[in-house]
């Protein structure tokens, strides 16, 4: 693409989709393919809601197609993909780490949510690094405070039988101590430890020179100026189109399009993006010099994770794909219009209806609650769906779908 262009809304929708490296059919994935669907996607949120199956696996499921459920796990073990904060908590490539350690040096001093916990707990830091360092990898029930008079008076009681791992219920570590855990996750995000895996869903933290690659974690730390240049890069290759404002909601960066903008100048007089004017007359929008080509990439039928990387903006969503995105299961039930766990249909390069769904896995079906169609959308969407949910059954490993 080429500087002064002035493009359409059509056509920043199949650039956008294109970037994200749908699967065109329903397919199995290797653990390769799914650490080259998190590389090319940048980051892949995580999110505790099972009600269909965990949206990362609804993500990538959707990109490299269905994947052993604990090869996430183990590829953390490891060190292959890691786990950090970037949207939000996220999956991502081992090979972005060293930028990573901007975020985490900041972190080390107060943490986002719970202030300079490390600082204020210096003796339990101690501890609780001790503990991991000696038993690790160790989940936080592990230092779940429901145990023994022995941990209120010495701190943490190792049960009977327990060994050097978390994987057995005689491993379990009792201690009295509830801020353990804002320690734990204080730790992790200042990069002083890191997750190992995860069981039922539960982090298990280690030591980062046990879980990554010493490549990983040698070398200077960036600056902030390296990491927003880094990150408007690698935010827009990822995405395939993105507004300025965009690209800080991504990453969560504070200050928005103007902290972005000046690194966004800097990179296209360098060749590496360009800026486009749009022919709606709103914020220009920014490609990769060498954008995707869009033919054969565009999924014909696909249910999206409701955090999906292609929804995260819901201005630039809206605005491209007119498309209004509302996650209600925070909401009370009365005050939901589509339902509790909607997953957005995709055709081709527009989004064409959603589907509230539920995964009985009891049962081993996939229900679909209620769908509701899009305003403007011609033509039956009958076919579409079935082709869908069918590839979407065979993701979360649902033996039939009830519509």
């Amino acid at each position: 693409m080429k500087a002064g262009t002035t493009v359409s809304l059509a056509e920043i929708r199949r650039r956008a989709v294109a970037a994200q490296h749908y699967a065109p059919r329903s397919r199995s994935g290797t653990e390769a393919e799914l650490v080259a669907g998190v590389d090319r996607a940048a980051c892949i949120q995580l999110d505790s809601i099972s009600t269909v199956e965990r949206s990362h696996r609804l993500a990538l499921g959707a990109r490299i197609g269905a994947y052993p459920e604990d090869a996430v796990s183990r590829l953390m073990r490891s060190g292959r993909i890691f786990e950090y904060w970037a949207h939000e908590a996220c999956l991502l490539p081992t090979e972005d780490y060293p930028m990573h350690r901007w975020r985490m040096a900041r972190h080390s001093h107060s943490h986002p949510w719970y202030g300079a916990v490390l600082d204020r707990e210096p003796e339990l830091t101690e501890r609780v690094l001790a503990e991991i360092r000696e038993r690790g990898p160790l989940g936080s029930r592990h230092f779940d405070g429901k145990g023994s008079p022995g941990a209120a008076e010495g701190g943490p009681v190792s049960q009977p039988g327990a060994g050097g791992s978390a994987a057995g219920a005689s491993s379990s570590v009792m201690w009295n101590w509830k801020p353990a855990k804002v320690v734990l996750e204080a730790l992790h995000s200042a990069g002083r430890v890191a997750i190992a895996g995860r069981e039922s869903f539960q982090r298990l933290y280690d030591l980062p020179e046990r879980v990554l690659p010493a490549q990983a974690l040698d070398g200077r730390i960036p600056s902030e100026d390296e990491y927003v240049r880094w990150a408007t890069l690698r935010g827009v290759e990822a995405r395939g189109a993105l507004t300025e404002a965009a690209v800080a909601e991504m990453w969560r960066l504070a200050g928005g399009a103007a902290r972005v903008r000046p690194h966004a100048d800097a990179l296209i007089a360098e060749g590496k993006l360009v800026r486009a004017e749009v022919d709606d007359g709103k914020a220009p929008v920014l490609f990769p010099a060498d954008g995707p080509r869009v033919d054969g990439r565009l999924p014909s039928a696909l249910l999206l994770s409701p955090f999906d990387n292609l929804l995260w903006d819901r201005v630039f969503l809206e605005r491209v794909f007119g498309f209004r995105h509302v996650i209600e299961v925070y909401k009370r039930e009365h005050e939901r219009v589509y339902g509790y766990y909607v997953l957005p249909l995709l055709r081709r390069d527009r989004l064409v209806g959603r589907a509230d769904l539920k995964h009985d896995r009891s049962e081993g079906v996939l229900l679909v609650r209620s769908f509701h169609r899009e305003p403007g959308v011609r033509g039956q969407l009958d076919d579409t769906l079935d082709a869908a949910l069918a590839r979407l059954a065979r993701v979360v490993g649902a033996g039939a779908v009830a519509r």
